[in-house]
């Protein structure tokens, strides 16, 4: 059975910073790019970062780029996404995705809330 599933999230102030974290298990996770993705209340699920399967190449949306990083260590079948300069704007849910040609696998996300 496949799983992805992330922690980390949180309500934190405008500037802070937050640690996401996603562990897969199910899954021959090195074999598999894997991205995270966010949803605000009302709009639609956006792609912020996505990282290769052997983590030497990463895409960055605009809005998070040189704020946000994204990695993975194979060897725990975890990737990352660790985001700095915190802004109301990044709130939302954001979801793990891994994908390998027509599979492709979500987890059940994690809130994060930045307010004062």
């Amino acid at each position: 059975q496949v799983q992805l599933v992330e922690s980390g999230g949180g309500l934190v102030q405008p500037g802070g910073s937050l640690r996401l974290s996603c562990a897969a298990s199910g899954i021959t996770f090195a074999r598999y790019v894997t991205s995270w993705y966010r949803q605000a209340p009302g709009k639609e699920r956006l792609l912020v970062a996505s990282i290769s399967s052997a983590g030497g190449a990463t895409n960055y949306a605009d809005s998070v780029k040189g704020r946000f990083t994204i990695s993975r260590d194979n060897a725990k079948n975890t990737v990352y996404l660790q985001m700095n300069s915190l802004k109301s704007e990044d709130t939302a849910m954001y979801y793990c995705n891994a994908n390998l040609y027509t599979s492709s696998y979500w987890g059940q996300g994690t809130q994060v809330t930045v307010s004062s």
